[in-house]
């Protein structure tokens, strides 16, 4: 990975993207009117665009740069608003003053919904083991205007937290969260979500062992929720409850604790 700025530089703009190279500890290197298929080709490397409003990552051989966005969390939101159900926060039974870790971030969709309804009083702990997933949608949550205070409100309050998840549970104290939530990116999910495939160059492929779920089961209070492909033999493995999606590829499990 390199650090460049976007196509219009500013003094402003290389200052900034010096600063990004040196807290990813990566190396910058100016744009010169270059396009970034030409410095990949010339660098061989991904390259991560510092912009005025925005980072960009352009993964190498990839036609899918990675940005932030509140993607669908914008649109479930709205829907919490006005009184209709989401079917993540259902099946994790979250609610106001809630803590939930999540420990597949991803690009935050899930969190920031969890965070609207947690709350100022609740917390929503987010872990990321790529660094740079977790520096771009890190800055992102905390400077994208979705043109909703409550939505901001949401981003805001997200704690970002680059680590792996197996390291970060072994450590939690024991009934210190409300609920543990997986969402692993496996191979067939990537594979048939277009709003996730640009994430394939940085996905890590995190199988769910017994000793992740003892150390789930030991830190959360209330309960343990899995999103996975309907076909997916782990929920039946690891004795999860299934609510089932008809219309979804995706179902939800729950160990309830």
């Amino acid at each position: 990975m390199l650090v460049t700025t976007a196509g219009r530089t500013t003094e402003q703009l290389i200052t900034r993207a010096k600063r990004v190279a040196d807290e990813l500890e990566i190396l910058y290197r100016d744009r010169h009117d270059a396009s970034i298929n030409r410095m990949q080709q010339q660098y061989k490397e991904d390259v991560f665009v510092v912009g005025k409003d925005r980072y960009v990552i352009y993964p190498l051989n990839s036609s899918e740069p990675i940005f932030f966005h509140p993607n669908s969390a914008m649109f479930r939101i709205k829907r919490l608003m006005k009184g209709e159900h989401d079917p993540f926060i259902q099946s994790a039974g979250l609610k106001h003053g809630m803590t939930i870790l999540d420990c597949t971030l991803g690009l935050g969709s899930d969190s920031i919904t969890a965070s609207y309804v947690v709350g100022k009083k609740g917390r929503v702990i987010s872990l990321e083991g790529n660094c740079y997933l977790a520096y771009l949608v890190k800055n992102g949550l905390q400077s994208w205007d979705s043109g909703s205070d409550e939505i901001n409100k949401a981003m805001r309050a997200i704690e970002v937290k680059h680590v792996q998840l197996e390291n970060y549970l072994a450590k939690l104290e024991e009934n210190s969260v409300d609920i543990v939530y997986f969402d692993p990116m496996f191979e067939e999910a990537v594979s048939s979500s277009d709003g996730i495939k640009g994430l394939r160059h940085y996905a890590i492929y995190s199988e769910l062992t017994e000793q992740t779920l003892h150390e789930a089961k030991r830190a959360a209070k209330k309960r343990i929720v899995l999103k996975d492909h309907w076909k997916s033999t782990r929920f039946k493995q690891f004795g999860f409850d299934v609510h089932i999606r008809p219309t979804s590829k995706f179902h939800f499990g729950v160990i309830e604790l």
